[in-house]
């Protein structure tokens, strides 16, 4: 077992007091983007300086794009248009961002240079034709590996075409892909969804400016079009903030107050599955913060009782659903999730290793290709050491499952926690958490 940073929950813990997580890192990273090929400058605040956003800053900083930081995670961004952007020296890295390679893909494909691609061990066995494939419609002259994985090489193209495009699943990636190939691309680009994602993309875009005409299962735009910089207040990401929801549902004594986390309606799944499984969460000062909706959530322990998450909740909760399988585990009853097979392709395979996770934390799991079955028990669960597969998601999931432990929680490679929430060790131990590093 390789081991990386490694984390130690001791049991019995109780989560109180009042937290901030980080910005949101999807938002995050669209405002680095669009204020890269934005005219103007851009002023970002409150934006998550982790890993992945820092490999979307170091891409477009290779291209010629002045980046300035300053303190409290702002940013100054000064863009000159996306014509103004310049071949990069070499490969362009992002890291274990798979939302910087899939959205810059699309950003990209009708630029005038040729680019490659890569990213870490992880994001290079990612899928990438469900991006590829609807860019080579518009035009573009995108290659990926034999068996669809990164590098991705992309050739200069003079100027895209719009497409009509109905995504085969419902991502959010791809669609905002598409959309900002279409931005440059000659003619009306639409996508319609089988189902609503996350719309980050849209809000942002707007605010930039850009003219979109949006109805329920379609998003429409005529290119080319110019993005006019803007100032962006990042929120609290609420898949950060999900953590810290099942810590405090799963122990009984649990007080949390979690203050301006986004509550986009596209990203709020999450919080519609813990209250029906009887978690007792309560939002209070609901404002806006530029484009998205934003509130403060106070959840305390209370009973959890297993349910069938329905369909139509998945896409808005398909970040936290590592966070979701330690509440299912910790019910009465089994939970199933069914439909879930994206959850296959994030940083790691999710579904097999939440479930190698809770088995060795003695619980009773089985799965499939796209579901997956968890006979929760709410008298608790066992310690033990657990692989966390280099998945942020994975890794914090875990730390909170310590809580319901009878002996530690020994969590191996965690140092992929940086790429969304730096400082989790930190706020966790000021809630309650017995949480430490050591060496590995």
């Amino acid at each position: 077992m390789s081991s990386g940073e490694v984390l130690i929950v001791e049991p019995g813990g109780t989560l109180a007091g009042t937290i901030r997580v980080p910005g949101d890192k999807s938002i995050s990273h669209r405002s680095v983007m669009f204020g890269s090929i934005a005219h103007g400058q851009t002023h970002v605040r409150d934006c998550l300086m982790g890993d992945d956003v820092r490999s979307t800053i170091a891409a477009f900083r290779a291209m010629g794009v002045d980046i300035r930081e300053h303190a409290e995670n702002s940013l100054t961004i000064t863009g000159k248009g996306i014509a103004a952007l310049r071949p990069p020296d070499g490969a362009l890295d992002v890291g274990n961002s798979g939302t910087s390679i899939r959205l810059l893909s699309g950003l990209l494909a009708g630029a005038d240079f040729a680019l490659e691609m890569v990213g870490d061990e992880s994001l290079m066995r990612r899928p990438m034709r469900r991006v590829t494939e609807p860019l080579a419609l518009m035009g573009a002259d995108i290659v990926t590996a034999q068996d669809g994985t990164p590098p991705l090489v992309l050739q200069p193209r003079e100027m895209l075409n719009g497409i009509r495009y109905r995504l085969p699943m419902a991502s959010a990636q791809v669609k905002s892909a598409i959309l900002l190939a279409g931005l440059n691309a000659r003619g009306t680009t639409c996508v319609e969804e089988p189902v609503a994602t996350r719309d980050h993309t849209e809000r942002m875009l707007r605010a930039f400016g850009a003219d979109l005409k949006t109805q329920p299962g379609e998003i429409c735009l005529v290119g080319p079009q110019t993005l006019r910089a803007t100032s962006i207040v990042v929120p609290g990401d609420i898949s950060s903030a999900a953590f810290f929801l099942v810590g405090a549902a799963i122990i009984d004594g649990s007080d949390v107050r979690i203050e301006n986390v986004g509550i986009n309606p596209t990203r709020t799944g999450v919080i519609d599955i813990l209250r029906r499984m009887g978690a007792n969460i309560a939002l209070s000062n609901e404002r806006s913060t530029g484009s998205e909706p934003v509130a403060d959530m106070r959840v305390r322990g209370a009973p959890l009782r297993a349910i069938d998450i329905p369909n139509d909740l998945i896409p808005s909760a398909i970040d936290e659903f590592p966070a979701l399988f330690i509440a299912a585990a910790c019910a009465q009853g089994t939970t199933r999730l069914v439909g879930a097979s994206e959850l296959r392709h994030k940083e790691s395979d999710r579904i097999d290793a939440m479930a190698e996770g809770l088995r060795t934390l003695g619980v009773s799991v089985s799965t499939s290709a796209d579901s997956i079955q968890i006979a929760g028990d709410p008298t608790g669960l066992r310690g033990g050491v657990i692989e966390s597969h280099g998945d942020h998601r994975i890794a914090m999931a875990f730390a909170m499952a310590g809580l319901r432990a009878t002996s530690p929680v020994t969590l191996h490679q965690c140092d992929a926690i940086r790429t969304s929430f730096p400082g989790f060790v930190e706020t966790s131990s000021l809630a309650g958490l017995p949480i430490t590093k050591v060496s590995p």
